[in-house]
């Protein structure tokens, strides 16, 4: 039984419920949209790649059903939302400290470090996002959603496709020759610093046609010495100034035209 009471989320490839195995444990459930061959097929390669990884910040994959009617997917539940939602103010009565902060970012390249180098073959995600990264009870990150992922041979530099992920996070490298490498995963992770720093989101109106994207923004702050004008206004009480630096260069050699 599905309750739209129980909806956790809505994504590209389906609808997220909150739903609860015989054994009591609570658990998410993705539920595809259409029985397209496309979409069956995003949700098989989600099933392969994530039983290929176990690490504390990749969510956990317990089980499939591709016999229903339309597939499902079962996963721990992650109690705490998306970093998104945390980062643009959605969630006003927690906002994150800047330890917080640095440290699901920290979470979020390890989690990346461990696809890229350290999985039996290596992954790349494709789709690294706010809304991707999850925050559990103790607001630890878990990196989610690897309906796009795709896992390569070890001898493999890069990967040739048609282009997939979100606007405001897609490397311009990977969009130009639509090769995607593992610096590809790294370019939206410098986004989701960006993110982090100023609480700005990765694509607004609201800002100036030439800095609508966030990496643009975040970049010209950084190279016109007014990053402490756009950080956002907890980082700047909270954070020490040499401290943040760090993490802003960090940001911006992630987000380098050139993935070296």
């Amino acid at each position: 039984r599905f309750n739209v009471n129980r909806i956790l989320g809505q994504g590209g490839q389906g609808t997220v419920y909150k739903g609860m195995l015989a054994d009591g444990r609570i658990v998410a459930v993705k539920k595809s949209k259409v029985i397209d061959e496309g979409k069956l097929g995003e949700f098989i390669n989600e099933v392969v790649i994530l039983s290929q990884i176990n690490h504390r910040n990749v969510v956990k994959l317990i089980g499939c059903c591709l016999e229903t009617e339309v597939p499902l997917l079962v996963y721990e539940y992650i109690p705490n939302g998306t970093l998104f939602q945390y980062v643009n103010g959605q969630i006003e009565e927690f906002p994150l400290t800047w330890d917080m902060r640095l440290r699901i970012a920290t979470e979020v390249a390890e989690a990346l470090f461990y696809l890229h180098s350290l999985a039996s073959s290596p992954i790349y995600h494709r789709d690294i996002k706010s809304t991707n990264i999850l925050l559990d009870e103790k607001y630890r990150a878990k990196v989610a959603d690897f309906g796009t992922s795709r896992s390569i041979t070890v001898d493999q530099t890069h990967l040739t496709t048609l282009v997939h992920g979100t606007f405001g996070y897609l490397d311009p490298e990977y969009l130009q020759s639509s090769q995607f490498t593992e610096k590809s995963d790294v370019y939206s992770f410098g986004v989701v610093l960006a993110e982090l720093l100023t609480g700005e989101k990765a694509i607004s109106s609201t800002r100036t046609q030439e800095s609508k994207s966030l990496a643009t923004y975040f970049i010209q702050s950084v190279e016109g010495n007014n990053l402490f004008d756009v950080l956002d206004s907890r980082v700047l009480k909270e954070g020490k100034k040499e401290e943040i630096i760090v993490v802003a260069n960090l940001a911006k050699r992630c987000l380098n035209l050139n993935g070296k």
